[in-house]
């Protein structure tokens, strides 16, 4: 059972689903993807058959080796301890440390304000809300990143944070933020995505993204 290919139950825009594939590209792991379409259906993710993979009823999970895991993060984590190369944590205490507070600056403090269940309840005004949570965000993480970056969130190598820069980066796109003020982001995210594992995993390149979207 164990050995059986992973699992990843993931809907193409969904940001938190974009990290988990980078994840999993970067560290060569190959996987079967169960597509879940949050908005079809009423949301595909709210039916028994997905409940059972995910209590949450969110995307991703990620069935491997025997066990399921949802959040993307826990996942990450998992697959840094399972998968060690290469390396998503800084060794050094304080550039990990870094990295974790990015991360969680964006999975926590911008990503939720301006996810889908949010902006349902939100309503006409939905666009406006998103543009404020990320514009707030980014105004203290483009002031954190402009003492930690190298190349990338944190020094020359990419990490954990930077799986989280680029989907974010994405939504903020999508939603139309004005990006002029964040310089530091945007050389971030842009030198990511030249990188090929952020190519394979883009919202553009996969299986359930509709044609008009496509690469």
């Amino acid at each position: 059972m164990a050995s059986e290919k992973p699992i990843l139950y993931s809907y193409f825009r969904s940001s938190c689903s974009w990290r988990v594939r980078i994840a999993l590209a970067l560290k060569g792991i190959s996987y079967d993807l169960v597509p879940v379409n949050l908005l079809k259906d009423g949301g595909q993710q709210f039916s028994a058959e997905f409940k059972a993979v995910n209590p949450m009823q969110q995307v991703p999970a990620l069935k491997i080796d025997g066990i399921t895991l949802s959040q993307s993060l826990a996942i990450i984590h998992y697959l840094e301890d399972t998968h060690p190369n290469p390396r998503l944590l800084p060794q050094d205490p304080k550039k990990r440390a870094q990295v974790r507070m990015i991360a969680d600056h964006i999975v926590s403090g911008i990503q939720p304000l301006q996810n889908l269940n949010v902006l349902k309840q939100i309503g006409e005004k939905k666009t406006e809300w998103a543009q404020n949570c990320i514009a707030s965000g980014f105004q203290a993480l483009e002031q954190i990143l402009q003492q930690t970056a190298g190349r990338y969130c944190v020094g020359d190598e990419v990490s954990m944070a930077d799986l989280c820069l680029v989907p974010q980066v994405s939504n903020a796109e999508r939603f139309k933020v004005d990006m002029g003020p964040y310089p530091t982001i945007m050389r971030i995210n842009k030198a990511l995505l030249e990188l090929e594992a952020f190519k394979v995993s883009h919202p553009s390149r996969q299986p359930d993204t509709p044609a008009e979207l496509r690469a």
